[in-house]
């Protein structure tokens, strides 16, 4: 693995090895089960969807709900939360209700970021319809959005819905590339170090950082949003991101 990969990367790549399942910890599973309140903010989860979609200021400037919409077996800045045990995210990934909250989450930060999931299946993203230019202003300027990324990602991969990396990652690279869109210094750093190592496939994995590099450097045209949604199409019908090929997206 690449020296060059972040520690907290590392560590989630390798299933937190350092890591027990303390089984007197379940906060996280109760919440998304709509039974405890997260904290500080006093909401059960499906009040918090209905309540805040939309409201971006206080998306923005509260920090204590991401803990809790994307868990994962690290510690945050909330410390009113707890980090992921492995015997919760083995429950949530085997409720259908709550992996469906999970996707609503997911829908949710993502409107606040100027995008909306068009197909929960392959995590294929458009922008959104009215507001995505404030939302990517806003995105571009606010860089501890940058690690709350980084911990969604995490949190997908663990609980089941890895899926839908590449198709935001992939997402991100169309949008810079075609449009010049999400292409700040700080932006590209997150999404190099940070943000593509996030998969746990390892071909995915290489797959995409492999991508990002080439487009980058320049090496092929430009990854447009046709070719972005032919390499989730393919990766649905093969099963595998790694057999799309240069070829393949050329055609």
């Amino acid at each position: 693995m690449s020296a060059s990969i972040p520690r907290d990367v590392r560590e989630f790549l390798d299933d937190y090895p350092d890591n027990g399942d303390d089984q007197t910890r379940s906060d996280n599973l109760l919440f998304y089960s709509n039974k405890l309140r997260c904290r500080p903010d006093n909401l059960y989860i499906d009040d918090l969807h209905k309540q805040w979609r939309g409201d971006y200021a206080k998306l923005e400037y509260k920090h204590g709900f991401i803990q809790w919409l994307f868990p994962i077996p690290e510690y945050g800045m909330n410390y009113e939360s707890q980090p992921l045990q492995r015997h919760e995210a083995e429950n949530m990934k085997a409720d259908e209700t709550i992996i469906e909250r999970v996707l609503r989450s997911y829908r949710l930060i993502l409107d606040f970021y100027g995008m909306r999931l068009e197909d929960s299946e392959t995590g294929l993203l458009a922008r959104s319809d009215k507001s995505y230019k404030d939302r990517y202003r806003n995105l571009t300027r606010s860089s501890h959005n940058y690690l709350r990324i980084s911990r969604i990602l995490k949190c997908l991969s663990i609980l089941g819905l890895e899926r839908l990396n590449a198709g935001f990652l992939l997402f991100v690279l169309t949008e810079q590339s075609e449009h010049g869109e999400l292409n700040t210094p700080s932006i590209r750093s997150s999404m190099d170090r940070w943000w593509a190592n996030c998969v746990r496939n390892d071909q995915e994995r290489k797959w995409i950082s492999e991508m990002v590099q080439n487009v980058r450097a320049g090496d092929r045209g430009a990854f447009t949003r046709e070719t972005y949604a032919r390499v989730l199409q393919r990766r649905k019908e093969t099963g595998k991101l790694a057999e799309v090929t240069v070829t393949d997206l050329d055609q």
